[in-house]
């Protein structure tokens, strides 16, 4: 098992954990704006569970069906978790609704704010950890959680100004409404997350600092041909594929041309983690104009 499963698989330890403080402390208070709280934690722990699976297939070597491996599995999951997320605030409008309709007072509403607020802090501490961890290890899944669990922390943080509010002024009916306006945040974290995950599936670009740095590495350590052109990026998980074509003179060998090649793939393999690099050489004649210069 490799460090983002287990982190994933912590991630849902933690998940049912906090899950657990907020029921707990809905219960004791009453409050719709809790309840809200503890259904979007449920979808942490759902998540979590997903990232673990996704993580589990995408690190599958490649095989005779799935040649470029099985990398993304890890935006399937993310896609999964965005959808799971907007269920989550789409359950959260409801109970709203009816809250509205007929507001409840609050019941012991200090300590189920105070649970309520160590719960909070137990996702906050946990979704900078994972992102911190998503970005560098390139996980689409562990970023995707992160997310999720910062949405979490959103909820929390409006569902105790929401309490507070009650508490402050007396009407019952601002806590359904703060659980309302809430869930519409979750609901746009959800569909930026979709989108995101399902652009990865259709084979999006690296980012554009990434192929800057590609295009960079190939012009000063292509010493020998003449130019790169058609250069292509995707990013898929934990691997970015390059491809492009490289210009040689024409009536350089097989062997020397080789060598161009190999260079290139191991300064690429050596700066960008986990890059796949496919080189097509072409004889001088080829050339483009726009393409890459080689120093």
């Amino acid at each position: 098992m490799d460090r983002t499963q287990k982190a994933a698989l912590f991630s849902a330890g933690i998940g049912l954990a906090v899950t657990a403080l907020k029921f707990y402390a809905a219960w004791l208070t009453g409050s719709l704006a809790l309840y809200s709280d503890a259904l979007e934690s449920i979808i942490n722990v759902v998540a979590a569970i997903g990232a673990f699976v996704a993580l589990r297939v995408a690190a599958r070597p490649a095989d005779e069906d799935h040649p470029y491996g099985h990398h993304k599995a890890e935006f399937f999951s993310a896609v999964i978790e965005g959808a799971l997320i907007i269920v989550a605030a789409l359950l959260i409008l409801r109970e709203s609704y009816y809250g509205v309709l007929a507001p409840k007072p609050l019941d012991a509403p200090a300590l189920g704010v105070a649970i309520n607020v160590g719960a909070g802090i137990i996702n906050a501490v946990w979704a900078m950890a994972l992102m911190r961890w998503g970005q560098r290890w390139r996980s689409p899944a562990l970023i995707a959680d992160a997310r999720h669990i910062f949405a979490d922390v959103v909820t929390s943080c409006g569902v105790l100004i929401g309490v507070g509010a009650v508490l402050v002024t007396g009407y019952p009916i601002l806590d359904p409404i703060v659980a309302g306006l809430v869930a519409l945040n979750i609901l746009w974290s959800g569909f930026r997350m979709v989108r995101e995950s399902v652009d990865g599936l259709m084979d999006r670009a690296a980012p554009h600092e990434m192929v800057n740095q590609i295009r960079t590495l190939i012009s000063e350590h292509g010493e020998g041909a003449l130019e790169a052109h058609d250069v292509r990026t995707r990013a898929a998980g934990q691997a970015t594929f390059i491809d492009f074509h490289l210009v040689v003179p024409g009536a350089m060998s097989v062997e020397a041309s080789h060598a161009i090649c190999d260079r290139l793939e191991n300064a690429l393999e050596t700066t960008i983690p986990g890059a796949v690099v496919t080189i097509h050489v072409e004889p001088g004649e080829l050339a483009k104009a726009r393409g890459v210069p080689v120093l």
